[in-house]
């Protein structure tokens, strides 16, 4: 599959930085977009009707024939798909396939209950490589590379979903997952990986590892970054960029609907690019449900156009953001979908306050003398909650000027997030690292 770039090559790096791989299908002039988003919706609520008891039931309860839906304005008359539902439904209750068309299947981790599962068909599997394949070229990735793949494999979607994307690129993958992270930074060394994928936490654990290995990896092979699968905020992305010595990248996606490359960011980094050819997004108020008007900040529900096997029907992600349908400088006309804030689930209410982690994060990173790695305890104090904040001092910083870093991170969170809290500062290495997605909150609240 051939890689095409925009009409102007100057504008583009020799590098191959955002080079449009599928070049009809991300410059497709809205009006043809739109079209072609209601012809595969109908098709999707064909599917999910004929086929998946859950979302037939919840059709005709809300009196909707999959053939009548006459624009794209209709979506907000049907009905949203939660989590919960494929947990109800587990494990296969929500396929919209006999497991004799399945090739493989995926689940989460089932940390909070039942795992939820998903699941794909060839075609399925197919859409997914060209489409992270799509997102990595947008990101800066090019045939020839070599892409070390760190995210997870296994369940998880992320360790296979770029694995198979890089491969459909024409890359060359290191599938070295997670952990052993000295074996990793040899790695990326000895095997001159120009692409690293990780979570950004991971990334950061990396350069730390390599930095006590006396590996200066910011001087090294890697120039792309192409992250995900948690929050972050961009004081990390710079921080990153500093230690390892690439750009940064953001990509977007969640199993429930396929995995990485449902949006990814191109060379500007204005909002990452959700591929409408097989996603319809909206934006919607969190409380009541109803849609916002482009621009306006709120949770993000996704409708699946071309999957077979799960197709979902406005998927609430609890991910905040933004939607921009501003044609982007890259000449793409896909929506643009603004940093992903934080979720509805991790939002945390302290006196009144809502506090989103990457908020915190955003304060710590690039603080004097603090390190990128922190938690949030938070505890129930009579009948209100109660946060206070762990970080990590940077190397070499005296144990006598713990004090004073507390007292100074305290004063920044007050000033700009406006919530008082006590701050413990901890010594390098005392915040537990992940291999994986970053757990940013401990939480001593009484269940139930």
């Amino acid at each position: 599959m051939a890689v095409t770039t925009t009409a102007n090559p100057a504008t583009r790096s020799t590098q191959g930085a955002g080079a449009y791989l599928h070049g009809e299908s991300e410059t497709m002039p809205r009006e043809q977009l739109v079209a072609l988003q209601l012809a595969r919706l109908r098709e999707t609520l064909r599917n999910a009707y004929d086929n998946v008891p859950l979302h037939r039931a919840r059709l005709e309860a809300a009196g909707i024939d999959p053939a009548a839906v006459a624009s794209l304005d209709d979506v907000r008359h049907l009905p949203f798909t939660v989590k919960t539902d494929l947990r109800d439904q587990y494990p296969f209750g929500m396929l919209a396939r006999p497991l004799g068309e399945i090739s493989r299947v995926h689940a989460s981790s089932g940390t909070t209950g039942k795992p939820t599962v998903v699941a794909y068909t060839p075609s399925d599997l197919s859409n997914w490589s060209d489409l992270v394949a799509r997102s990595f070229a947008a990101a800066g990735a090019r045939k020839g590379d070599v892409v070390h793949n760190a995210y997870g494999y296994g369940l998880f979607t992320g360790g296979l979903g770029a694995h198979y994307g890089a491969e459909r690129l024409g890359c060359a993958v290191v599938p070295v997952s997670g952990g052993s992270t000295e074996r990793q930074v040899q790695l990326i060394v000895d095997l001159k990986a120009r692409v690293l994928c990780a979570t950004p936490s991971y990334a950061l654990a990396i350069a730390e590892v390599a930095g006590n290995m006396g590996v200066d990896l910011s001087k090294g092979p890697l120039q792309i970054g192409i992250f995900g699968a948690e929050p972050w905020s961009d004081a990390m992305r710079r921080e990153i960029e500093a230690r390892l010595g690439l750009k940064a990248m953001d990509i977007y996606g969640l199993s429930e609907i396929m995995g990485p490359g449902v949006a990814c960011e191109c060379e500007h980094r204005n909002g990452l690019h959700g591929w409408e050819d097989h996603f319809l997004f909206e934006v919607i108020d969190p409380d009541s449900g109803k849609p916002l008007p482009e621009g306006e900040a709120g949770e993000l529900v996704i409708t699946t156009l071309t999957k077979q096997a799960l197709p979902m029907i406005r998927y609430r992600t609890r991910d905040i953001t933004k939607l921009s349908t501003t044609r982007c400088d890259c000449g793409r006309t896909h929506v643009r979908i603004l940093r992903v804030t934080g979720r509805n689930d991790d939002m945390l209410i302290i006196r009144g306050v809502n506090v989103y982690p990457s908020q915190v994060e955003a304060v710590l990173v690039g603080l004097p003398d603090v390190a990128p790695h922190y938690q949030l305890v938070v505890e129930r104090q009579g009948s209100l909650d109660n946060v206070s904040i762990e970080a990590e001092a940077q190397a070499g910083v005296p144990e006598s000027e713990y004090a004073r870093i507390g007292k100074q991170i305290a004063h920044h969170i007050k000033s700009m997030i406006g919530i008082s809290t006590a701050v413990s500062v901890k010594k390098p290495g005392e915040i537990p690292r992940s291999q994986g997605k970053a757990v940013r909150v401990r939480d001593l609240r009484p269940k139930g």
